[in-house]
């Protein structure tokens, strides 16, 4: 989804965790093909990765525990809208209180 939007410089890094998802083969294929490197955390090691950590602890506490969802739909449906949110509007102390959208156009 953000990779058919937002086209990624080559050589840009995906930060994750070593969740399944992560490992397998159609994501390493994709994030090949966009020309991204892909940065993965070492087990047990959440500071290797501290950027994806802090975004999930943001989506946990600003969404996931302030909600009950019916379904897997709905649930999506407000973390995509939370992630919009968080790109667009959100102001990021590490960056200067901008949003990350907003940083990367002042970039260039």
């Amino acid at each position: 989804m953000a990779l058919s939007r937002e086209q990624p410089r080559v050589g840009c890094v995906f930060h994750s965790d070593q969740g399944i998802e992560y490992a397998a083969h159609e994501y390493r294929d994709l994030v090949a093909a966009a020309g991204m490197r892909r940065s993965m955390s070492r087990k047990s090691t959440p500071l290797d990765n501290a950027m994806v950590e802090s975004f999930f602890h943001t989506l946990k506490t600003e969404l996931v525990h302030l909600r009950k969802f019916e379904n897997d739909i709905e649930a999506v449906a407000a973390i995509v809208e939370f992630v919009e949110f968080y790109n667009r509007e959100r102001l990021h102390s590490g960056i200067g209180y901008q949003n990350p959208a907003s940083y990367v156009r002042a970039l260039g």
